[in-house]
C-alpha cells in the first residue's frame, strides 16, 4: 500500500483513538503521532515516504565524509613527517573523498538514517530518556533489513507501543501509546489486504496473512486504496459523530 494511504488510515485510526477512547483527550498532536506511527514500519525501505522524511538532510552525509577526508588531509601535509605515514594519510583522505562522491540513493539515506538514530540514541542517554533512545534504536537499525520483515511484525508493534507506554510514563501525556500503537497496527492491517500480505509472526512464523484485495502500484490497487480510506474515514467519523453528547 502506498505511503499516502497509510498516513492517511493512520491519521484516521488517531481521530478513532481520540473521539472514541474513554479518557483519551481529543489531541491534534496524539492523532498526528498516530499518522506517524503508521509510517514507521516502512523504514526498513529506504524510498519510503518517512525513509526520505527522516533522511531529509541525507546529503550530510556526503559532506561528512568529505569534510573527514579534507580534514586528513590537512593532518597528514601539517603534521606528519615524509614517509610511510605521510603516504598513507594522503591515500585514507583519498579515501574518504572517493566514498562521500559515490554515494547515491538508497545507501546514503541508509547512512543518514544510521547517524540519525545513533544521535537519537545518544541524547536519549544524556537526557536519561530511555524511550528515546529506543526510538533512536528503531530509526538506526530499520533500514538495514528487508522489507516487510520484522518492522512488519507484531513484536515490532509491541515494541513501539512499548516505547510509547514509556514517552507517556516520561513527559505525562496520556495516551501516547495508544495513539503509537494504533498506528504502527494500523499500518500492518493495511498492508495485510495486499497480495503479498504481511509476516505477523517471524521468525517463528514464515507465513503471510494477507486478504489480497489491492496490487499495490497499480491503477485498480489506488482506486481501492482511495475507496478504503474514504470508508473507513467515514466510518470513524460516523462512530465519533455518534458518540457526542449535544
Amino acid at each position: 500500500m502506498r505511503g499516502s494511504s497509510h498516513l492517511a488510515i493512520g491519521l484516521i485510526t488517531g481521530v478513532a483513538i481520540a473521539g472514541l477512547m474513554p479518557g483519551i483527550p481529543f489531541s491534534p498532536a496524539g492523532i498526528a503521532l498516530a499518522g506517524f506511527s503508521s509510517l514507521a514500519p516502512d523504514l526498513d525501505h529506504p524510498e519510503s515516504r518517512l525513509s526520505k522524511r527522516l533522511g531529509f538532510s541525507h546529503n550530510y552525509v556526503r559532506w561528512a565524509f568529505a569534510a573527514a577526508g579534507a580534514g586528513l588531509a590537512a593532518y597528514t601535509h601539517f603534521l606528519l613527517p615524509l614517509g610511510p605515514d605521510r603516504r598513507m594519510g594522503f591515500t585514507a583522505a583519498l579515501a574518504f573523498g572517493l566514498l562521500g562522491l559515490a554515494m547515491q540513493g538508497g545507501s546514503v539515506r541508509k547512512l543518514a538514517l544510521l547517524f540519525t538514530g545513533v544521535l537519537t540514541v545518544l541524547a536519549g542517554l544524556y537526557f536519561e530518556f530511555l524511550w528515546v533512545s529506543l526510538l533512536g534504536i528503531f530509526v538506526a537499525v530499520a533500514p538495514f533489513t528487508s522489507h516487510r520483515s520484522w518492522t512488519h511484525t507484531i513484536w515490532a508493534t509491541i515494541l513501539w507501543t512499548y516505547i510509547g507506554y514509556l514517552a507517556n510514563q516520561a513527559l505525562g501525556w496520556h495516551g501516547v501509546a495508544h495513539f503509537a500503537g494504533a498506528g504502527y497496527l494500523s499500518h500492518l492491517l493495511a498492508d495485510s489486504l495486499t497480495k503479498q500480505g504481511v509476516r505477523w509472526f517471524l521468525p517463528f512464523s514464515d507465513t503471510s496473512l494477507k486478504l489480497p484485495l489491492i496490487s499495490t502500484g497499480s491503477a485498480t490497487g489506488n482506486v481501492l486504496e482511495v475507496a478504503i480510506c474514504a470508508g473507513y474515514g467515514l466510518l470513524v467519523l460516523g462512530l465519533v459523530v455518534g458518540r457526542l453528547q449535544f
